[in-house]
């Protein structure tokens, strides 16, 4: 993509000043945050998603999107949510799990931005504590397909229960506390056991992440850096055979009249 083409599809997008470019810069201040805390603590992260695509793509964001993605092996990430809670102390951001946000049901975190507020647009949001700008923090562990789509299902009921308007945020919070507490107290530790009988040459996301793609060893390690709005930010080796794995011609652009946004309400204070 040319940087004239770039710049115009910026133009329509997310011009300076716009809610959404703003709401991109704040991602990026958390993400640079984030990187700092990661090379001091030596915990290993890539980009991924429409984040890695972005940067590869257009040099950072995607023009239209509205959030981060960011994987870590899982014993990285476990390492992550044990710096973050004090590396977040006196500073904007807040770790949320379910441990810190008992609506929070995902079994992935978020980096959370306290001076922002924003609305999904699949409202699953809507009990949560925190609801700043946020980035993903997905994380990938040795599992076979049949236990991977397992634990998803398990969890599948959790985004019913959330699709019932008869129920209201404290009958939420109690049912979905219920499958998060079952899952990952008894049914992953077994399903995790059970993996370790069947040596896996890809990753896969962790238990209970509803995405399917893998991840190939290969293309991953040993990590690089690639220019996200200016900064180096970590990346798979192979970030081109990473990216195709996933999106197939990912230099190919999308219907441009028919893009999505993650959020519908979003609230930024200086």
């Amino acid at each position: 993509m040319t940087e004239q083409e770039n710049k115009a599809l910026r133009e329509r997008f997310s011009p300076e000043g716009s809610l959404l470019r703003r709401q991109q810069e704040r991602m990026l201040e958390m993400l640079v945050w984030l990187d700092g805390v990661c090379r001091r603590h030596n915990i290993g992260y890539w980009m991924c998603a429409g984040t890695l695509l972005g940067a590869v793509r257009h040099g950072g964001f995607i023009p239209w999107d509205d959030d981060v993605d960011l994987e870590f092996l899982r014993s990285d990430y476990l390492r992550l949510l044990e710096v973050l809670p004090q590396e977040c102390e006196g500073t904007n951001y807040v770790l949320q799990t379910h441990e810190t946000d008992p609506g929070y049901f995902y079994t992935y975190a978020k980096l959370r931005d306290r001076r922002s507020y924003l609305e999904e647009t699949n409202h699953y949001d809507r009990i949560f504590q925190y609801r700043g700008l946020y980035l993903d923090l997905f994380f990938v562990e040795e599992m076979p397909s049949a236990l991977h789509w397992f634990s998803c299902r398990t969890i599948g009921h959790t985004y019913k229960i959330m699709r019932n308007k008869e129920y209201n945020e404290q009958q939420l919070i109690r049912k979905t506390s219920k499958i998060y507490e079952l899952n990952v107290r008894y049914i992953y530790p077994v399903l995790r056991a059970l993996a370790r009988l069947f040596p896996q040459k890809v990753l896969h996301y962790g238990l209970g992440i509803p995405y399917g793609n893998t991840r190939r060893i290969a293309d991953l390690f040993p990590l690089t850096t690639v220019e996200f709005e200016g900064h180096a930010i970590s990346a798979p080796r192979d970030f081109t055979a990473f990216l195709t794995h996933i999106f197939g011609d990912f230099r190919r652009l999308p219907d441009l009249d028919s893009i999505h946004l993650h959020t519908t309400k979003v609230e930024i204070q200086d």
